[in-house]
């Protein structure tokens, strides 16, 4: 089994910051890529940011230079700072993994069960 579990999602005024964190436990083999992704009301889900274990993030466009992602392998979390927050970025937030279990032989999609965030005044 494994979860991912993520943290730190609310109600944020415009302009401000939030920090999110996601946590992958169970019976994690290895980790390849983690990530974000979010779903805004009435729209589909869209990529955030992925960053590979060993590199750097890449980004959206839509959101590159506000977000960043990084993470901490030791830990098998990945965070994501969001800073100038607009009310389009109030969306559900999902953390992504690819990783590979210890039963298996290859690696899979995993989904976090994802934190709203809402940006109103």
């Amino acid at each position: 089994q494994v979860q991912l579990v993520e943290s730190g999602g609310g109600l944020v005024q415009p302009g401000g910051s939030l920090r999110l964190s996601c946590t992958a436990s169970g019976d994690i083999f290895s980790i390849n890529a983690m990530g974000w992704y979010r779903q805004a009301p009435g729209k589909q889900r869209e990529l955030v940011g992925i960053i590979p274990s060993g590199g750097s993030a890449n980004y959206a466009d839509s959101v590159k230079g506000r977000f960043t992602i990084s993470r901490d392998n030791a830990k098998n979390t990945v965070y994501l700072q969001i800073g100038s927050l607009k009310p389009e970025d109030t969306a559900i937030y999902y953390c992504y993994a690819l990783l590979r279990r210890r039963t298996m032989v290859t690696f899979s999609n995993y989904w976090g069960q994802g934190t709203q965030v809402t940006v109103s005044s």
